[in-house]
């Protein structure tokens, strides 16, 4: 359109010559000249188009130039960006292989300076038997039955110490996980750790039973210590998929108040405080009520970590929730027939409708234990209870070492409390 305009004002100029021109030189001449006028101004025209056509196009190259540099930096940035994250996962990497590293060296030495107190404990406890400790000794290669009653009777506790310094100086201490599950959904919120010890024909002795002569032995911040580092490593390879799935992490009351190991304890946690949102430390209310002012600075401290802390084996509920909150109790664990038929056997204040009520100004979240029916759960609800665990949502379960969740029930041999 533009093109058509310029031709035809062209034309029209020099028409308009040609008409002046004829009326002093004739029309042949005018007409020439206006022929000609007409070709010089297409041809200016034209020149100014390519000239305007030129800088337009040099417009555009230098546009897309400019594009060009910008898409050469971005793709450099890109790549530099790459490269940088490249090396953080490989520095995270590698500090976290480091870590785990450092945690077994830690291990290792602990393990060293407590194997000659495990084994002077196990030879003044065979002392103080005599030889008759060592006399079920030749059953215990036979059957089963044997060498649960040379456990079950009063004679057998040196054999029993002798298995517990065996199954720790060669590391058969197992790891256990039952699941902790929120109400009503059921939704599985936490696990439970839990300690067994392992004998070398393959017998899972239960904390119950090891707990009466590791304890008067000296050895339970030995067993406390693996189960430490364990819940330490599982709870890293779970926060790897989740970080909503906690575990609770039992630690015994002779562990709270052992001078050598609970400060190393307390160390070794502050290095690890990234973990406070996933473990919780869990007390037996006796431990606390034993714990004293140093052992509540102790878990005072714990507490100041970011770490919360757990109660369980609780006989009465005639408790200072006050201070519980001060020393810094997150969680607080009664039986499920403790809330269903014996709160006022306990010493509850309120009753089992207003307990949670009662939890909830300290701060404290209510976990029912030892839950077996459904029928059990039906009341529950009526409490507002906040999670449940029992052996209707899930029984403890071995982890193997290359795994992180739960592995299938291992056979526990059923040995009775000695006499």
């Amino acid at each position: 359109m533009t093109k058509a305009l310029i031709t035809l004002t062209c034309l029209f100029a020099s028409a308009t010559l040609s008409a002046a021109l004829a009326l002093f030189t004739g029309w042949p001449v005018a007409i020439l000249s206006g022929a000609l006028s007409f070709l010089f101004t297409q041809n200016m025209s034209a020149s100014f188009a390519r000239r305007a056509d030129k800088r337009a196009t040099a417009r555009e190259l230098a546009a897309l130039r400019k594009m060009g540099m910008e898409f050469d930096q971005a793709l450099q940035s890109t790549h530099h960006r790459m490269e940088e994250i490249s090396v953080q996962i490989e520095t995270r990497s590698g500090a976290q292989e480091r870590k785990i590293v450092a945690e077994l060296k830690v291990l290792e030495t602990l393990m060293r300076d407590f194997a000659a107190k495990i084994s002077r404990s196990a030879r003044a406890a065979q002392s103080e038997l005599g030889p008759e400790a060592h006399m079920h000794t030749g059953r215990r290669q036979g059957s089963a039955a044997a060498y649960v009653h040379s456990l079950s009777d009063g004679l057998g506790r040196g054999d029993l110490l002798e298995t517990i310094r065996s199954s720790l100086e060669e590391n058969r201490v197992d790891l256990y996980l039952q699941p902790i599950v929120s109400l009503p959904q059921r939704k599985l919120r936490y696990y439970e750790a839990l300690s067994r010890l392992r004998s070398a024909d393959g017998s899972v002795i239960m904390p119950d039973q090891y707990m009466k002569v590791a304890a008067p032995a000296g050895l339970m911040s030995v067993v406390d210590n693996l189960l430490l580092f364990r819940c330490v490593q599982v709870v890293r390879k779970l926060t790897t998929r989740s970080k909503e799935i906690g575990v609770f992490c039992n630690i015994s009351g002779d562990t709270l108040t052992d001078a050598e190991f609970f400060p190393q304890f307390l160390e070794y946690m502050q290095a690890n405080r990234d973990l406070a949102g996933q473990i919780i430390f869990e007390f037996s209310q006796d431990a606390v009520i034993k714990a004293g002012v140093i052992g509540e600075k102790n878990l005072q401290f714990l507490a100041g970590l970011g770490f919360a802390l757990s109660m369980d084996h609780v006989e009465t509920l005639a408790l200072d929730f006050v201070r519980m909150k001060n020393i810094g109790f997150r969680h607080l664990k009664v039986r499920a027939d403790t809330l269903v038929a014996g709160m006022s056997g306990a010493g509850a204040a309120v009753a089992a409708e207003d307990f949670k009520k009662l939890l909830s100004r300290h701060g404290l979240n209510l976990i029912a234990e030892r839950v077996e029916s459904e029928k059990t759960v039906v009341q529950l609800l009526d409490f507002t209870v906040d999670y449940a665990q029992g052996f209707l949502f899930g029984e403890p379960r071995a982890v193997r070492d290359d795994k992180t969740a739960p592995d299938g029930p291992a056979v526990v041999l059923p040995l009775r409390k000695s006499a």
